[in-house]
């Protein structure tokens, strides 16, 4: 994906004209991850705006008995560390690739020259810190108002889309899935389940997808 790509994905710099989106494009760097590769690790320092060009990223933290937690999921046009780009920080979680992804970074120091030179980058992410918020809010309610079946296979189209393929392995555990949908990972197997009878999807291996009927997916 190029790089120009990349910046026009993010809401932050939606707003810039062309010739603006080229300057930050100018100061991206592109890092690609395999799948299970770490991005960044807790203690690490946390010093440029990390945006996800294309893949899905788990954010997670261990708790002491070295267990996983998982905080979130980062897709296309997701980003992570806006608050580096104020001040010094270190990272308190870790993130994992899930599958191939390729991420655009920004330090600080050269995006605080570029809030300087282009002010509307400053609103832009005021606004966009405020719809994330709202985001937040919204998958809250929508965890304890939507279906774990419509949610699921919210899930799936996604994760095909980003796979770029109706066949792929599912690339979160089940007990992580469950926890980012707000269930439990016996309720997963069950709609899993209850998809493929329906005909929408198939399980054609260990977490292996197959979707059969997207649009029906889509409708659910």
């Amino acid at each position: 994906m190029h790089q120009h790509n990349c910046v026009s994905l993010v809401p932050l710099f939606s707003q810039l004209s062309e010739q603006e989106q080229d300057t930050v494009n100018s100061i991206v760097h592109q890092h690609h991850y395999q799948t299970g590769e770490t991005i960044f690790a807790a203690g690490d320092s946390m010093d440029a705006l990390m945006i996800i060009a294309s893949g899905q990223a788990k954010v997670f933290q261990l708790a002491s008995n070295g267990k996983e937690q998982l905080l979130h999921l980062l897709t296309a046009g997701d980003f992570d560390g806006e608050t580096a780009l104020f001040s010094q920080a270190k990272h308190n979680s870790f993130a994992e690739a899930l599958m191939p992804t390729m991420i655009c970074q920004i330090n600080r120091t050269e995006f605080q020259q570029l809030m300087q030179k282009y002010p509307t980058i400053s609103l832009n992410l005021l606004n966009e810190l405020g719809r994330r918020m709202t985001e937040l809010e919204k998958r809250t309610t929508q965890t304890s108002t939507s279906s774990v079946e419509s949610r699921l296979a919210d899930y799936l189209v996604e994760t095909s889309a980003q796979f770029g393929k109706n066949d792929f392995k599912l690339p979160l555990k089940k007990k992580d899935l469950a926890t980012y949908l707000g269930t439990t990972p016996e309720t997963i197997s069950r709609k899993l389940g209850e998809l493929e009878r329906n005909g929408l999807i198939e399980q054609t291996g260990s977490k292996q997808i197959c979707i059969v009927d997207q649009e029906a997916l889509e409708m659910l």
